[in-house]
């Protein structure tokens, strides 16, 4: 059975939230992975088990919220002329993905990895504030 034309949606639309708000930056990965490697700092300042249990759980939300947001980033806010532009964009969103996963500071307590983690959310920003100037 089809819907009369009447409820057919005329416009659809997509965005990181329920509403189209246009709003992204990369600063809310940046301060949540800034948590991750100040959490990982203090796990390996403390030898506490419980305390060390806390921060591995806490460190984990951390890390998944700097995957969410950097998701959002890569899938709704760059357009495909950004990626001609910057042709290792691609690549540079897996590697900061993965780094804020198992394989890196999600799955770990180093906090050189964090760093590394820091590192390519900077490397973003700084494309992200180029297309935005543009």
């Amino acid at each position: 059975m089809r819907l009369p034309r009447i409820l057919t949606p005329r416009v659809t639309a997509s965005a990181h939230c329920d509403l189209p708000c246009g709003v992204y930056d990369p600063a809310q990965a940046r301060i949540e992975a800034e948590s991750v490697k100040a959490i990982c700092e203090k796990y390996q300042a403390n030898t506490d088990p419980e305390f060390r249990t806390r921060a591995i759980l806490i460190k984990e939300q951390r890390a998944e919220l700097v995957k969410h947001h950097l998701w959002v980033l890569w899938t709704d806010y760059f357009k495909p002329a950004h990626f001609e532009k910057y042709p290792h964009l691609h690549q540079l969103f897996n590697e900061a993905t993965k780094l804020a996963g198992a394989a890196g500071a999600k799955g770990g307590t180093d906090p050189s990895k964090a760093d590394e983690l820091l590192q390519k959310i900077d490397e973003i920003s700084k494309i992200f504030w180029e297309t935005k100037q543009a």
